[in-house]
């Protein structure tokens, strides 16, 4: 077992820092931060992603994509912010499902310009009354002469408002579940942002698609498979959200060492303080162990192995730990960890969006204890046909 990284991974994650720093990070200052970017500012972004190879990591070169290990892609998204890497996770997924279940025509002329970033993508599957079980979807696609229409509504939904196309998980006339491919040019929907606690430069909503049409071509995939798509999608993106708290512990433990050597008390550095080097110790050994579970859980991905428990382990204790490392740092700051100066103050509010999304913990807590036991606690039928057997 070998935890060095090797010289390309290296390199390719100081290429990303300096990506960041030169195009990222400047964009993000000259805008306000407690309001989204606006799209024209989002698009900028995504063509210097694009230029990384970012925008469709886990597609195959042949198809413009950047056929990266899961593991180096995990090296990467860890080095972006977070509220850049959230919106991302959303725009390469609809890209990767696209490339899977779209026909020629979608790889012909969609593929190349979201995979560009001149065009933003996002993904419809969590719904007002739906979050953390896809079987209770409520939208409908219904057939409507040479197409169809879709009605519903889709909530939390990443880069609603600045998306051009979207890819939503419906329910079909026969109860099963399928995706469609909504482009807002020829099929409009209706989105607005939801006023959140963290990551306000993003794009969060709430979209509306009433008597949505669509084109016969637009359907995805084969009718009742969403299920088993969405599925595997989320198991690539818990260690990845993983590794964005990490990035927000990692800058939380940078701000509060560099504190600790100059803030005075008592005549000396805070950071002489046994209660103060206790609590640096505590935000390290955080920052750590969220970031090896999360790498664990990409590289079993890459060998191919059984997941979804390590996925869930992973995002589960690095958002958990993570958090508790930021509000560590704020401690080791005194007054100074609530002031907005600091940037700490946002990295709480930040960090706390995180295990929420791709499955909450509690959902990934019952699909670690699944993963140990055999005995499915989701699923009250398993629970049922388990007892009767």
């Amino acid at each position: 077992m070998d935890f060095k990284l090797s010289e390309e991974q290296e390199l390719l994650q100081d290429q990303v820092r300096r990506m960041v720093r030169a195009e990222i990070e400047p964009r993000l200052a000259a805008n306000h931060p407690d309001k989204p970017l606006p799209k024209a500012v989002m698009l900028e972004i995504f063509a210097a992603l694009a230029r990384m190879g970012l925008t469709a990591p886990r597609l195959p070169a042949s198809a413009g994509g950047g056929e990266m290990r899961m593991l180096d892609y995990g090296l990467c998204f860890e080095q972006l912010p977070p509220v850049i890497a959230i919106s991302l996770i959303s725009h390469e997924c609809t890209i990767a499902r696209l490339h899977a279940e779209g026909g020629a025509e979608h790889a012909e002329h969609l593929l190349p310009e979201l995979i560009a970033g001149r065009k933003i993508g996002c993904t419809g599957s969590t719904e007002p009354n739906t979050g953390s079980d896809p079987r209770g979807i409520a939208t409908r696609i219904t057939p409507s002469g040479d197409g169809y229409v879709v009605s519903g509504s889709k909530m939390w939904i990443t880069n609603g408002t600045i998306a051009d196309l979207m890819i939503a998980t419906c329910l079909s006339g026969q109860g099963m579940m399928q995706r469609v491919l909504i482009e807002r040019d020829a099929s409009p929907f209706e989105a607005r942002e939801i006023p959140v606690l963290g990551f306000k430069q993003g794009h969060l909503s709430e979209i509306s698609l009433a008597d949505c049409r669509v084109p016969r071509r637009n359907l995805l995939g084969q009718s009742g498979d969403a299920a088993r798509i969405l599925q595997g999608t989320w198991v690539g993106n818990r260690p990845l959200l993983g590794l964005s708290a990490v990035h927000m512990a990692q800058k939380a433990l940078d701000l509060a060492v560099a504190y600790a050597g100059v803030r005075r008390q008592f005549g000396e550095p805070i950071g002489r303080k046994q209660l103060v080097q206790g609590r640096l110790a505590d935000i390290a050994t955080a920052v750590t162990t969220s970031r090896l579970l999360c790498y664990r859980a990409l590289a079993l991905i890459d060998d191919g192995a059984p997941a979804d428990g390590a996925s869930a382990m992973a995002k589960r204790y690095a958002t958990t730990a993570c958090a508790e490392a930021v509000s560590l740092a704020m401690q080791v700051h005194g007054a100074m960890g609530v002031a907005e100066e600091t940037g700490l103050e946002r990295l709480y509010r930040d960090v706390r969006m995180l295990p929420i999304p791709d499955g909450t913990n509690e959902i990934l807590t019952l699909i670690l204890g699944r993963e140990l036991t055999g005995l499915n606690a989701l699923r009250p039928e398993a629970r049922h046909q388990a007892a009767a057997e």
